[in-house]
């Protein structure tokens, strides 16, 4: 049975009804189902799942539906309403007594005194609200995408013309006055101030800095295009302009992707003239710029963090490139991994949340073997051309591809867990995981990755083989999900944990090179 119903005019927001949509499939007898607004590209959704029927014909990006296909010997449509409404109201009983302004102006009217907002709307309605902020005088931190890069390049104008910041579109991470936004981490407050243009980097900073005991001043979130060439970089120069102007700040941490280089050569033009330590960390790019405009380059997002906190307490600055643990236990743990496996297991699976984590193991790994990815570091290494499952493959599970219709696998974790069922098998060796914990996360990523792993070594133990597990935790004992705690999951499940995603990167290049030999 397929059927739909609509609900004309009324408003939730797609995260939760993604999340709705996921605990209704579980129920017997659904075989899918999908809960969302009216927009294009969820009536797309229901078409590819077959199905799209009458009720659907006019229904308007304000309008509410429930499409599922069904046995009728298990459940009833009637049933599935029931559910949503179950925990609709639920989400709405958590919430109750909050006050839920219907417009941004009589949000800026009734909390007097704010100065920032945070946008998470559909992109082609964000940057209208956007400009009625900036108009008003508020800085912006638009976690919302799909706003045209005309648009970013006019807003983000009209914020420097008035001294604001406009962080976004698609900016995931910002941590302001000590308040962590979207996706961020519980950390110290501190001297150390970082402008970033990579969500889960700069996140990855701002949590070994905590860990090597200093704090943040300020975390400013620069979008993902803010340094192409149709922008210019004007959200990361007017992040560094701030920083600088900034008396809690003492030292200086940029992270992004290589710039366009007339945007690079802007930003390295401006730290000349700083009066503060600036550590640069451009994921991959040339250091010799960097070291040109006496800042201090960096081999790892690790290594940016422990520089800062170097440059901050007046010590020597030197390249960690290695191991917190001494060569003895990191020879044990490679060799006690390479004689878990057996013959014909060879090949990695690196499965990330986090896209500049990703990034950092792909242009680390990609120096010794051929890494196939969906963010591949040349075309030749797109995963289009790898034949089956046979091959090298890094994998950042929160692109657009895999993200379509289902929420961030940080949110989420089944988009991972679907992932290890169909890509670890009898070939894989070794399997590399980040795992994200803090405010916007799922409750609780490491549970989710230590499933999945126990699902999988009991399917590889059918046929007399195991796997070996490499993984990182980006988070603070501060943060809701706790950082021991999600530690101890996942060393529960036999996976080994390293202090940060590059030493885990450099684990399994070992383990890599020792089962390749």
């Amino acid at each position: 049975m397929i059927q739909s119903i609509v609900r004309k005019n009324a408003y939730y927001d797609s995260v939760t009804l993604m999340l709705i949509s996921r605990e209704m499939k579980s129920i017997e007898g659904v075989e899918e189902v999908l809960v969302g607004m009216g927009t294009d590209l969820n009536l797309d959704l229901v078409r590819n799942l077959n199905m799209f029927d009458a009720n659907l014909e006019s229904i308007t990006p304000n309008d509410l539906f429930i499409a599922a296909k069904f046995n009728e010997e298990f459940v009833t449509m009637e049933q599935l309403v029931e559910s949503f409404e179950e925990q609709i109201n639920r989400k709405k009983d958590a919430s109750a007594g909050d006050y839920r302004p219907p417009t941004l102006r009589s949000a800026i009217d009734h909390l007097e005194g704010a100065n920032l907002v945070q946008i998470s709307i559909p992109g082609q309605y964000a940057a209208e609200e956007a400009e009625t902020a900036l108009r008003a005088g508020l800085h912006v931190m638009m976690f919302s995408d799909n706003v045209s890069i005309n648009d970013e390049l006019r807003l983000k104008k009209m914020a420097v013309e008035k001294g604001l910041l406009m962080m976004g579109p698609d900016c995931g991470t910002a941590i302001i006055n000590g308040v962590p936004l979207c996706f961020a981490n519980v950390v110290s407050r501190g001297k150390i101030g970082l402008v970033g243009a990579s969500g889960t980097g700069t996140q990855e900073i701002t949590v070994r800095i905590d860990q090597l005991g200093e704090g943040l001043s300020q975390v400013i979130g620069t979008g993902g295009r803010d340094l192409r060439e149709e922008i210019g970089g004007l959200m990361m120069i007017q992040g560094i302009e701030a920083l600088l102007n900034d008396p809690e700040t003492e030292v200086i941490v940029l992270v992004s992707k290589p710039p366009h280089p007339t945007v690079e050569k802007k930003i390295i033009d401006l730290v000349k003239q700083a009066d503060k330590p600036v550590v640069i960390d451009f994921i991959g790019g040339d250091a010799a710029s960097i070291v040109d405009a006496g800042a201090t380059p960096c081999l790892s997002l690790e290594d940016a963090a422990r520089k800062a906190v170097a440059l901050l307490r007046g010590e020597k600055v030197v390249d960690f490139d290695g191991f917190d643990a001494s060569e003895e236990e990191i020879e044990k743990l490679v060799s006690g991994s390479a004689a878990k496996l057996s013959a014909g297991q060879k090949y990695l699976r690196a499965l990330y949340t986090g896209g500049t984590l990703a990034d950092e193991a792909i242009k680390y790994l990609g120096d010794h073997y051929p890494i196939y990815s969906n963010i591949p570091l040349t075309p030749d290494r797109a995963l289009a051309n790898l034949e089956g499952l046979n091959g090298h493959i890094c994998l950042d599970l929160g692109e657009d591809e895999f993200t379509r219709g289902r929420p961030h696998p940080m949110i989420d974790p089944l988009t991972r867990a679907d992932f290890f069922k169909t890509h670890v098998n009898s070939s894989t060796a070794v399997v590399l995981c980040d795992v994200v914990i803090g405010y916007g996360a799922h409750e609780n990523p490491a549970g989710a990755v230590a499933a999945s792993v126990s699902e999988a070594r009991e399917r590889l133990k059918a046929e007399g083989k195991d796997l070996v597990v490499v993984a990182s935790v980006t988070g603070t004992d501060k943060d809701p999900q706790g950082l021991d705690q999600s530690i101890a999951s996942l060393e529960q499940a036999g996976v080994i944990v390293m202090p940060s995603n590059a030493q885990a990167v450099r684990l399994v290049d070992l383990i890599m090179e020792k089962v390749s030999a």
